[in-house]
């Protein structure tokens, strides 16, 4: 019993000894992660822009009747072009083809004391001649002379007025151009100076953007931007900057651009959507995303999957601008590099990664 007791206590202190002298367990690899990376190409040019805009007539004015009244017709809508002279708008004449009639009465009756007291006057004097009257009378008759005349040219004027408000019932085009905004409609009682609607001339035509007010500042003034159509950004214009807003938009804090479009092709039509941006000459760098950036153990550094392997490393870079969202990359990267641009803060150095074939 003792010796099968013995023997059994060896056997224990041998796989004991045995069990020490084994070597640890190696620690398990880090899981193969698939990445999103992209491959970088130097640029010597940095963009400002693109913003959104639309072009717009240098000049346009807003069209009304100089006198109130309502409206009894409307031949243009928003769209049309038009002619100088053409009619627009017409205001119902009831009331003042009455107010036409009462002056034509007027100056007739005006007229007819005028020529009696001229008569009157003259009769007067051929009296006088004779002393057959008192220079009293003659100096009446010449004061009611005055006074018809006087009597004549007001009602006259007021003639010419009527005359003037038919011819205001009736809204002809100061120029050619587009209507571009309709205010009034037909049967609509309108007051004087009331707007009807807005002509544009399209001769001229700008580019009109909203630029956010900390970018103003570093816009450059005497560049030329390049001007595109949204809808086929391979058509593009030329345009300079000329008037800056002076101040920025309460809700959007924007400031407005405007910018002179340089003989653009007949496509920029008024109200087309357009994008603006600028080119500017810079130094050599590579543009990242922000989440491609690793900033650890002091160090700046992106993760780069060399070419042919399926591992990471880690690699040092300098920055020569930082911007939300994005980064510039002076030295560190070379051409065709493989960056990784999102997980930066998951990933060893030498762990391996799975390439995905979606890159950026």
């Amino acid at each position: 019993m003792r010796r099968s007791l013995a023997h059994g206590a060896t056997a224990t202190l041998v796989v004991a000894m045995l069990g020490a002298c084994k070597p640890a367990e190696e620690q398990p690899a880090p899981p193969i992660r698939p990445v999103l990376y992209t491959i970088v190409k130097p640029t010597e040019a940095v963009p400002f822009g693109p913003f959104a805009g639309t072009v717009e007539p240098r000049y346009q004015s807003q069209l009304g009747f100089q006198i109130g009244g309502r409206v009894v017709a409307r031949d243009v809508t928003v769209g049309d072009v038009v002619r100088k002279g053409q009619r627009l708008a017409a205001l119902d004449p009831v009331v003042p083809r009455f107010a036409l009639t009462r002056a034509e009465a007027d100056v007739a009756d005006a007229r007819a004391q005028a020529e009696n007291a001229t008569a009157t006057e003259a009769r007067m004097r051929r009296l006088m001649e004779g002393n057959n009257v008192s220079q009293a009378q003659l100096d009446t008759s010449v004061a009611n002379r005055d006074t018809a005349q006087a009597r004549l040219a007001q009602a006259t004027a007021s003639l010419q007025k009527a005359q003037d408000q038919i011819r205001y019932t009736t809204l002809l085009a100061d120029f050619d151009g587009v209507v571009t905004q309709r205010l009034a409609e037909v049967g609509q009682v309108l007051t004087a100076g009331q707007g009807v609607m807005t002509v544009a001339r399209p001769e001229i035509r700008e580019a009109v953007v909203d630029i956010p007010e900390d970018l103003v500042g570093a816009m450059p003034r005497d560049r030329v931007f390049t001007v595109s159509l949204q809808s086929a950004p391979e058509i593009t214009a030329r345009g300079r900057v000329r008037e800056v807003a002076p101040f920025a938009d309460r809700s959007t804090r924007t400031r407005r651009i405007r910018m002179t479009l340089e003989a653009p092709p007949p496509v920029f039509r008024l109200g087309t959507t357009i994008t603006v941006s600028l080119e500017q000459r810079t130094e050599r760098r590579f543009l990242l995303p922000a989440t491609a950036l690793l900033e650890a153990d002091g160090r700046t550094s992106v993760w780069i999957v060399p070419a042919g392997k399926n591992t990471v490393e880690r690699r040092d870079v300098v920055l020569a601008e930082r911007k939300p969202g994005r980064v510039a990359i002076r030295e560190g990267l070379s051409e065709g590099d493989r960056v990784v641009v999102a997980g930066a803060h998951s990933l060893q150095d030498g762990q391996a990664v799975r390439v995905a074939d979606g890159r950026i």
